[in-house]
């Protein structure tokens, strides 16, 4: 919502008191309350920074209709303001003050109040204040809510104390913590979601009358304060104000120890009292020491020390705080043992409650502070896509995870949390982070070693924060681009797939866990188990998703080969966890039809646990059990009896962890079951170290970002660019050329990015740190022009540049059917026919996955799918300008049209505009020859293989690869396009005299 204008917001108490003087009646000595809006015609809809109201929302039908209503029955004025909304996600309407006006001082008032229409739906509003900073979208957010359980207008009265700090968003981060209420930018509406509704509003204004106990607020700096045993605990205690001023009366707080799970012999009670006299400033603090004893125990849980506060004067803590004894002298401690043995003895010192909360996995947004860290003894919590401490700077995530594994210390054992985010490109949650190719591209390179370096920098940066857990890499093999995660997987061959699951070295280090207790090591997670990327289209059942989540059909040779694979190379390489899919699967012939994955224990318990010998822990995805048919309890037996370890319940954490204690003593989950999952579990937390070191090691927090991580990213995008077309050489470009740019993706650091960027869906525009395209271009060339839709002067260019492809979505929303095609859109289509019509042309298509290019072909001198580069645009530069070498290749076969999906590598009608493994290189000068070359080139390749050189073998294929590709450029068609894909499947497996033999049939037939 933008703003009233101040000389309405300011209007005269006169003219409210007027207004409906029986409903608006007041306490005698309250004064008048001052408008906010009126509704009345006198704020505008429009967006910032101009003053107004505005609407916004998840996605395109999340943001709600709004007009101003001429009614009867308007509890103030003549108009309302009304609306109709049906939201999916979130959705709501924000009204900030203008910009350009001051912001405005409420501290002298005791609440907001405003007319609402009652649906009595039962549905919770929230109401969002927003205070301090330089204006509206950059303040600190304040939240409550009220229910709708009525029907009919009714006046909503909310004082000010009732706000809390948001912890689950922040527009720029903390500015003071303090609901300062002097530099007021206006307030915002959540509506409900999950069903159509509608609402009225009317007559906002500012009621009663301040007094201190509401202004002052007594706070400590910490709710836990770990010492060991015998040391001193020292608690701050500070009085802080609206607006800073000074108390106007005194503000005393008594303290005294007592309760808690320590005895008097273990500290020397404490009791007394802090006053801060009238006139003491805002931010005045005031210390208690707590001075903890040694006993004669040698070993003991962790014991606390609540310290009482009773405060006058001023609000008092939301918190008791406590002081923790730490646990020592326990098995578990002692690092020299071996973790089996560490295991074992905190396993049998937990009770039943704690086992379950250590197989439970929180959002971090849900728990606020971090209370239910403790109380919930929760094992782990996550960030979700664009979950993200404010502001989001490396130094803000180490103390978001710092503050809540404090949590974790006063809890009996101390166990650790573990804190998982998706880093499936770099640390895509952090704004500045290195953002590598999505695994799209990263298959494109067909480079394992170029793949483990980037999982490397990855983890380094992850770690850097805190984060010690990666929910990556997917090991998906996509058998149709109209699935939206397809640039999540690496290819559509499992062979590539597994070749490419270096990276799982990289994120962790030695297969056998040793580096995992590093500062640039994480833990990696294979997702998403199994068959997630060969569901069929039209088969999902969620929301509008046309095939995420849907059911993956298949034979039990089929599973094998394609989907099982890279998890039996995943858990050969190590991998630490594994993430069951949201898919169903549904092998032919075994009489169960489509079955979760969830609930599949015949391939979480008995394929990868059992038949591979996977040792580390299953963690559900997202609220993934929730798909299981069933209520909620059969869910959490089903999927825990089917062999998930960790259930990722984001916001329901609590109703899982009951239900799961509830289903172990009504006998439906065994214990012995409960202990397996929490063994694992506990295993992955020693190997981290994080009993050791629970808190962020930021001393790689200066590399996050750095030239030297932004290389590695920058070699990985010019490797992942696949050259399918360059007639007459267009490409490389010269320095000297005079060069035209156009298109939606040259400068859009955001859409060259993709989803799982900086928020979950990713979106277009300058959302972090990095370079386009277009800036990298630049660096090469003083003679260019960019015009987006090229609608600048096309005459005197020696070529043209049209960058096309898609903007970014994620799972399930990018689904083709889900409001994205295949197509370029009808401004990227119009660019490309002009400026190709025009001038000597070059394509580069930004996308997650192949686009249909159709006759346009024939007009395009040269195409390069470039994939989702990342932020390091400068490595698509450096090919473009051959300071390196075109080499990359396809990792999905490249359709002709939308009829032939899905196609693959292997499939018996094979004919698509460009096949898998396709890629022209540059700078690297063709073999001469034909049918002999190839054919002594079959000789060595076999000699290669029998010798186990594999260097040489891939060279000897990558001769007749570019043998082949000179001959069939311009002339592909299923005869030559079958035997070369197949060549490039033989060449990944090491096959390379039949890679050889398949591409010499490619040649004869081209």
């Amino acid at each position: 919502m933008r703003s009233v204008r101040r000389t309405a917001l300011l209007a005269s108490a006169t003219l409210l008191t007027a207004l409906l003087p029986v409903l608006n009646a007041r306490a005698a000595d309250d004064p008048a309350p001052v408008p906010v809006d009126r509704f009345e015609g006198e704020v505008p809809f429009a967006n910032p920074p101009a003053n107004g109201i505005f609407t916004w929302g998840g996605d395109t039908d999340d943001p709600p209709t709004l007009r101003l209503s001429n009614r009867d029955d308007a509890p103030e004025g003549d108009n309302v303001l009304s609306g109709t909304y049906d939201i999916s996600g979130y959705g709501g309407f924000t009204h900030d003050f203008a910009f350009a006006e001051p912001a405005h001082d409420w501290s002298a008032r005791k609440g907001i109040r405003f007319w609402w229409e009652g649906q009595d739906n039962g549905k919770k509003v929230a109401l969002e204040l927003k205070d301090g900073g330089a204006n509206g979208e950059a303040s600190e957010l304040w939240t409550t809510s009220f229910t709708d359980d009525f029907t009919g207008w009714k006046q909503i009265e909310i004082p000010f104390t009732d706000f809390v700090y948001r912890t689950d968003y922040q527009p720029v981060g903390g500015i003071d913590h303090v609901l300062g209420l002097t530099q007021m930018w206006g307030y915002a509406v959540t509506l409900p979601v999950g069903a159509p509704g509608r609402f009225a509003m009317d007559g906002v204004e500012l009621y009663g009358r301040a007094d201190q106990s509401l202004r002052a607020s007594v706070l400590t700096d910490s709710a836990v304060y770990p010492v060991d045993e015998g040391g001193t605990a020292t608690v701050k205690v500070t009085v802080a104000t609206t607006g800073s001023a000074p108390v106007d009366e005194p503000v005393t707080v008594a303290y005294e120890t007592t309760g808690g799970t320590a005895s008097t012999s273990d500290y020397t009670p404490l009791k007394g009292e802090l006053t801060f006299p009238a006139g003491t400033a805002s931010g005045t603090t005031r210390t208690i020491r707590v001075h903890t004893l040694k006993d004669k125990a040698a070993s003991e849980t962790a014991e606390t020390i609540p310290l009482k506060l009773t405060v006058t004067g001023a609000k008092a803590p939301a918190e008791t705080p406590q002081v923790v004894i730490d646990a020592h002298g326990l098995p578990y401690l002692n690092s020299k043992l071996p973790v089996r043995k560490r295991v074992a003895d905190l396993l049998a010192r937990m009770t039943l409650a704690e086992k379950a909360g250590q197989m439970t996995q929180a959002e971090r947004g849900a728990v606020g502070t971090g209370a239910d860290v403790t109380a919930e003894d929760l094992g782990s919590l996550l960030s979700g896509g664009g979950s993200t401490p404010t502001p989001n700077t490396p130094e803000a995530w180490a103390r978001m995870i710092d503050s809540f594994q404090l949590r974790a210390r006063a809890t009996r054992f101390q166990i650790p949390l573990i804190y998982g985010v998706d880093a499936v490109h770099g640390h895509n949650n952090l704004v500045g982070a290195t953002v590598m190719p999505h695994n799209i591209g990263i298959g494109a390179t067909r480079d394992p070693r170029l793949a483990q370096r980037t999982g490397a920098v990855t983890a380094a940066e992850v770690r850097a924060t805190g984060v010690p857990w990666d929910f990556a890499p997917c090991l998906c093999v996509t058998r149709d681009e109209r699935w939206g995660r397809s640039y999540e997987a690496f290819g559509e061959d499992p062979a590539l797939v597994e070749s490419m699951e270096t990276v799982i070295q990289g994120l962790q280090g030695a297969r056998d866990g040793r580096d995992l207790k590093d500062d640039d090591k994480v833990l990696a997670t294979a997702k998403h188990f199994v068959g997630d990327g060969g569901t069929a289209y039209g088969s999902s059942t969620t929301g509008t998703y046309t095939i995420d989540q849907g059911v993956t059909t298949v034979t039990r040779k089929q599973l094998e080969a394609i989907h099982l694979a890279p998890y039996r190379t995943a858990v050969d390489r190590g991998v630490g966890t594994v993430m069951p899919s949201y898919s169903s699967l549904d092998i032919v012939g075994d009489g169960l039809g489509p079955v979760k994955m969830h609930a599949r224990a015949d391939m979480i318990n008995g394929v990868l646990k059992d038949r591979m010998h996977f040792d580390g822990f299953v963690i559900s995805d997202w609220n993934g059990i929730d798909q299981i048919p069933g209520d909620y309890a059969s869910d959490v037996r089903t999927s825990v009896n089917a062999g998930v370890d960790m259930v990722m319940a984001p916001y329901a954490y609590k109703d899982f962890r009951t239900a799961l204690i509830q289903e172990v003593r009504a006998g439906r989950v065994s214990e012995q079951r409960i202990d397996d999952a929490v063994s694992r579990i506990l295993t992955q937390k020693f190997r981290l170290g994080l009993f050791e070191k629970p808190y962020a090691d930021t001393s790689g927090a200066a590399r996050i970002g750095s030239a030297g991580h932004r290389a590695v990213a920058r070699e990985a995008a010019a490797a992942s660019q696949v050259l399918l077309k360059n007639s007459g050489g267009v490409l490389p470009l010269r320095t000297s050329q005079k060069v035209y740019v156009a298109g939606s993706n040259a400068d859009d650091i955001g859409n060259q990015s993709g989803g799982w960027t900086v928020t979950w869906q990713g979106s277009s525009g300058d959302i972090t740190p990095g370079t386009t395209i277009l800036e990298a271009m630049r660096k090469n060339s003083a003679r260019l022009t960019y015009s987006k839709d090229a609608s600048e002067p096309l005459n005197g260019y020696d070529v043209g540049v049209v960058v096309v492809g898609e903007t970014p979505y994620a799972e399930g929303v990018g689904d083709v059917g889900n409001g994205h095609d295949l197509e370029l859109s009808a401004a990227d289509r119009a660019a490309v026919d002009k400026v190709c019509a025009a001038m000597k042309c070059a394509v580069l298509v930004v996308s997650g996955r192949p686009q249909l290019i159709g006759d346009r072909l024939g007009d395009i001198d040269a195409l390069v799918a470039s994939w989702l580069p990342g932020t390091e645009g400068d490595g698509v530069a450096e090919v473009l300008y051959g300071r390196r070498a075109f080499t990359g290749r396809l990792p999905v076969t490249w359709p002709r049209s939308e009829a032939q999906l899905p196609i693959n590598v292997g499939d018996p009608a094979y004919d698509p505009q460009f096949p898998y493994g396709w890629g022209l290189t540059t700078l690297t000068e063709v073999p001469k020859g034909g049918a002999a070359t190839l054919k002594a080139l079959g000789t060595a390749a076999g000699v290669a293989e029998r010798a186990g050189a594999d260097d040489r073998g891939r060279a000897l294929v990558e001769k007749a690869r570019l043998i082949v590709q000179r001959k069939a450029d311009g002339r592909m068609t299923a005869a030559v396009a079958a035997p070369f894909a197949d060549a490039d499947h033989l060449l990944t497996t090491g096959r390379y005299r039949e890679a050889v033999r398949k591409l010499t049939e490619a040649y004869r037939a081209a």
